[in-house]
Protein backbone atom coordinates (compact mmCIF):
# COMPACT_ATOMS: atom_id res chain seq x y z
CA UNK A 1 0.00 0.00 0.00
CA UNK A 2 1.14 3.41 0.33
CA UNK A 3 0.22 6.65 -1.72
CA UNK A 4 2.40 9.04 -4.16
CA UNK A 5 2.80 11.34 -1.15
CA UNK A 6 3.29 8.25 1.37
CA UNK A 7 4.91 5.09 1.11
CA UNK A 8 3.89 3.90 4.82
CA UNK A 9 2.28 0.08 5.14
CA UNK A 10 -1.29 -0.27 6.92
CA UNK A 11 -0.31 -0.49 10.41
CA UNK A 12 2.58 1.55 10.52
CA UNK A 13 1.00 4.77 11.61
CA UNK A 14 -0.81 5.28 14.79
CA UNK A 15 -4.24 6.49 15.45
CA UNK A 16 -3.13 9.90 16.60
CA UNK A 17 -0.70 11.96 14.48
CA UNK A 18 1.52 15.38 15.60
CA UNK A 19 1.85 17.25 12.61
CA UNK A 20 4.51 20.09 12.68
CA UNK A 21 5.08 21.94 9.22
CA UNK A 22 8.64 21.47 9.03
CA UNK A 23 9.62 17.73 8.43
CA UNK A 24 12.81 18.27 10.47
CA UNK A 25 10.39 19.39 13.82
CA UNK A 26 8.60 15.61 13.14
CA UNK A 27 12.44 13.67 13.47
CA UNK A 28 13.30 16.36 16.46
CA UNK A 29 10.26 15.39 17.66
CA UNK A 30 10.85 11.79 17.38
CA UNK A 31 14.67 11.90 18.36
CA UNK A 32 14.38 13.43 21.39
CA UNK A 33 10.45 12.47 22.57
CA UNK A 34 9.60 9.30 21.54
CA UNK A 35 10.83 5.59 22.66
CA UNK A 36 11.90 3.32 19.48
CA UNK A 37 10.66 5.77 16.67
CA UNK A 38 10.56 3.59 13.15
CA UNK A 39 10.84 6.05 10.22
CA UNK A 40 7.45 5.20 7.90
CA UNK A 41 8.42 8.20 5.27
CA UNK A 42 10.87 9.88 3.46
CA UNK A 43 8.99 10.42 0.16
CA UNK A 44 9.43 14.14 -0.89
CA UNK A 45 11.61 14.19 2.79
CA UNK A 46 8.42 14.38 4.65
CA UNK A 47 9.13 12.70 7.53
CA UNK A 48 6.89 10.74 9.61
CA UNK A 49 7.69 8.46 13.02
CA UNK A 50 5.57 6.17 14.70
CA UNK A 51 7.18 5.34 18.36
CA UNK A 52 6.00 4.79 22.07
CA UNK A 53 5.14 8.22 24.45
CA UNK A 54 4.84 6.88 28.04
CA UNK A 55 4.13 3.43 26.35
CA UNK A 56 1.22 4.70 23.94
CA UNK A 57 1.86 4.08 20.51
CA UNK A 58 1.91 7.83 18.84
CA UNK A 59 3.13 8.83 15.43
CA UNK A 60 4.47 12.40 13.75
CA UNK A 61 5.10 13.85 10.63
CA UNK A 62 5.37 16.90 8.66
CA UNK A 63 3.12 18.68 6.85
CA UNK A 64 4.93 20.89 4.99
CA UNK A 65 3.71 24.67 4.13
CA UNK A 66 0.75 26.31 3.27
CA UNK A 67 -2.60 24.57 2.68
CA UNK A 68 -2.33 22.98 -0.10
CA UNK A 69 0.60 20.82 1.32
CA UNK A 70 -1.47 19.80 4.62
CA UNK A 71 -4.67 19.34 2.61
CA UNK A 72 -2.71 16.43 1.17
CA UNK A 73 -1.28 14.65 3.72
CA UNK A 74 -4.02 14.82 6.60
CA UNK A 75 -6.42 13.91 3.76
CA UNK A 76 -4.36 10.34 2.94
CA UNK A 77 -3.60 10.18 6.57
CA UNK A 78 -7.69 10.61 7.48
CA UNK A 79 -8.51 7.99 4.87
CA UNK A 80 -5.67 6.13 3.89
CA UNK A 81 -3.99 5.23 7.11
CA UNK A 82 -7.06 5.16 9.32
CA UNK A 83 -5.79 8.11 11.18
CA UNK A 84 -8.69 9.51 13.91
CA UNK A 85 -7.00 12.55 15.01
CA UNK A 86 -4.51 15.02 14.17
CA UNK A 87 -2.57 17.78 16.17
CA UNK A 88 -1.23 20.24 14.42
CA UNK A 89 1.60 21.77 15.90
CA UNK A 90 3.44 25.01 14.43
CA UNK A 91 4.23 28.89 14.79
CA UNK A 92 2.29 31.67 14.51
CA UNK A 93 2.51 35.56 13.94
CA UNK A 94 0.21 37.23 17.42
CA UNK A 95 -2.33 39.16 16.72
CA UNK A 96 -4.25 40.11 19.36
CA UNK A 97 -2.62 42.57 21.90
CA UNK A 98 -2.66 40.35 25.14
CA UNK A 99 -0.24 37.96 23.24
CA UNK A 100 3.14 37.78 24.38
CA UNK A 101 6.11 35.65 22.43
CA UNK A 102 5.97 32.20 23.84
CA UNK A 103 2.37 31.85 24.56
CA UNK A 104 0.44 29.43 23.36
CA UNK A 105 -2.54 29.39 21.06
CA UNK A 106 -5.20 26.80 20.51
CA UNK A 107 -7.64 27.40 17.67
CA UNK A 108 -10.98 27.01 18.27
CA UNK A 109 -11.80 28.16 14.82
CA UNK A 110 -10.06 28.82 11.62
CA UNK A 111 -10.80 32.04 9.28
CA UNK A 112 -9.14 31.90 5.99
CA UNK A 113 -8.50 33.51 2.21
CA UNK A 114 -7.96 30.47 0.85
CA UNK A 115 -10.78 28.74 -1.67
CA UNK A 116 -9.63 25.43 -0.23
CA UNK A 117 -13.56 24.28 0.37
CA UNK A 118 -14.86 25.93 -2.77
CA UNK A 119 -14.13 22.36 -4.14
CA UNK A 120 -17.08 21.04 -1.70
CA UNK A 121 -19.84 23.15 -3.67
CA UNK A 122 -21.39 23.84 -0.14
CA UNK A 123 -24.41 26.16 -0.38
CA UNK A 124 -22.95 28.54 1.60
CA UNK A 125 -20.32 29.84 3.81
CA UNK A 126 -18.34 26.67 5.69
CA UNK A 127 -17.04 27.61 9.42
CA UNK A 128 -13.65 25.43 9.98
CA UNK A 129 -13.71 24.32 13.54
CA UNK A 130 -11.67 21.84 15.92
CA UNK A 131 -12.72 18.92 17.84
CA UNK A 132 -14.04 20.44 20.98
CA UNK A 133 -12.68 17.40 23.40
CA UNK A 134 -9.41 17.70 21.90
CA UNK A 135 -9.76 21.14 22.59
CA UNK A 136 -10.72 20.90 25.96
CA UNK A 137 -7.77 18.74 26.88
CA UNK A 138 -5.23 20.46 25.30
CA UNK A 139 -6.88 23.37 27.33
CA UNK A 140 -6.74 21.66 30.93
CA UNK A 141 -2.67 20.21 30.17
CA UNK A 142 -1.54 23.22 29.17
CA UNK A 143 -3.23 25.32 32.15
CA UNK A 144 -1.71 22.15 34.94
CA UNK A 145 1.43 22.98 32.68
CA UNK A 146 1.43 26.84 33.79
CA UNK A 147 1.61 27.53 29.84
CA UNK A 148 0.19 30.68 29.14
CA UNK A 149 -2.86 30.44 26.50
CA UNK A 150 -5.47 31.34 24.67
CA UNK A 151 -8.42 30.20 22.94
CA UNK A 152 -10.02 31.19 19.64
CA UNK A 153 -10.00 32.08 15.90
CA UNK A 154 -7.34 32.12 14.04
CA UNK A 155 -6.44 32.88 10.62
CA UNK A 156 -5.36 30.48 7.85
CA UNK A 157 -3.52 32.33 5.37
CA UNK A 158 -3.06 31.38 1.73
CA UNK A 159 -0.22 34.14 1.27
CA UNK A 160 2.91 34.34 3.08
CA UNK A 161 4.15 37.40 1.58
CA UNK A 162 0.42 39.55 1.45
CA UNK A 163 0.28 42.36 -0.56
CA UNK A 164 -3.25 43.81 1.38
CA UNK A 165 -0.66 46.12 3.72
CA UNK A 166 -3.82 46.13 6.07
CA UNK A 167 -5.24 42.52 6.22
CA UNK A 168 -3.71 42.19 9.25
CA UNK A 169 -5.52 44.95 10.68
CA UNK A 170 -8.80 43.95 9.51
CA UNK A 171 -8.54 40.40 10.95
CA UNK A 172 -7.59 41.64 14.30
CA UNK A 173 -10.29 44.18 14.84
CA UNK A 174 -12.56 41.10 13.80
CA UNK A 175 -10.76 38.91 17.37
CA UNK A 176 -8.50 36.92 15.11
CA UNK A 177 -5.64 35.89 17.73
CA UNK A 178 -2.83 35.03 15.06
CA UNK A 179 -1.97 34.39 11.80
CA UNK A 180 -0.85 31.02 10.60
CA UNK A 181 -1.10 28.73 7.35
CA UNK A 182 -2.96 25.26 7.67
CA UNK A 183 -5.36 24.81 9.90
CA UNK A 184 -8.56 25.93 7.94
CA UNK A 185 -7.60 22.92 5.47
CA UNK A 186 -7.19 20.60 8.53
CA UNK A 187 -10.33 21.26 10.05
CA UNK A 188 -12.26 20.66 6.63
CA UNK A 189 -10.75 17.41 5.74
CA UNK A 190 -11.43 16.63 9.47
CA UNK A 191 -15.09 17.27 8.74
CA UNK A 192 -15.12 15.49 5.57
CA UNK A 193 -13.72 12.57 6.77
CA UNK A 194 -15.95 12.70 10.11
CA UNK A 195 -12.35 12.59 12.05
CA UNK A 196 -11.20 14.86 14.66
CA UNK A 197 -8.23 17.65 14.15
CA UNK A 198 -7.00 20.15 16.58
CA UNK A 199 -4.10 23.10 16.20
CA UNK A 200 -2.42 24.85 18.27
CA UNK A 201 0.47 27.47 17.98
CA UNK A 202 3.81 28.79 19.88
CA UNK A 203 3.77 32.43 19.10
CA UNK A 204 6.99 33.21 17.11
CA UNK A 205 6.51 36.79 16.48
CA UNK A 206 3.86 39.41 17.21
CA UNK A 207 2.51 40.95 13.84
CA UNK A 208 2.38 44.67 15.22
CA UNK A 209 5.34 45.01 17.66
CA UNK A 210 7.65 43.44 15.68
CA UNK A 211 8.94 41.14 18.72
CA UNK A 212 10.49 38.14 17.39
CA UNK A 213 12.30 35.16 18.84
CA UNK A 214 15.38 34.61 18.36
CA UNK A 215 16.31 30.61 17.13
CA UNK A 216 17.58 29.31 20.59
CA UNK A 217 14.40 30.77 22.25
CA UNK A 218 12.30 29.24 20.01
CA UNK A 219 13.22 25.86 20.52
CA UNK A 220 12.64 26.59 24.27
CA UNK A 221 8.79 27.48 23.15
CA UNK A 222 8.33 24.96 20.99
CA UNK A 223 9.18 22.56 23.53
CA UNK A 224 5.81 23.65 25.57
CA UNK A 225 4.13 23.24 22.62
CA UNK A 226 5.05 19.78 22.10
CA UNK A 227 4.96 18.66 25.38
CA UNK A 228 1.23 19.64 25.27
CA UNK A 229 0.42 17.83 22.48
CA UNK A 230 2.28 14.44 23.42
CA UNK A 231 0.10 14.72 26.87
CA UNK A 232 -2.85 15.04 24.88
CA UNK A 233 -2.10 12.24 22.13
CA UNK A 234 -1.95 9.51 25.17
CA UNK A 235 -5.33 11.17 26.82
CA UNK A 236 -6.76 10.49 23.52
Amino acid sequence: MGTPHNNANPGDIAKTVLMPGDPLRAKFIAETYLDNPICFNEVRNMFGYTGEYKGKKVSVMGSGMGMPSIGIYSYELYTYYDVDNIIRIGSAGGLHPDLKLKDLVIAQGASTDSNYVAGLKLPGTYAPLADFGLLKKAYDIATEKDVHTMVGNVVSEDVFYTFEKDAAQKWKDMGCLALEMESAALYINAALTHKKALGMFSISDHIFTGESLPPEDRQVAFRDMMEVALELAIDI
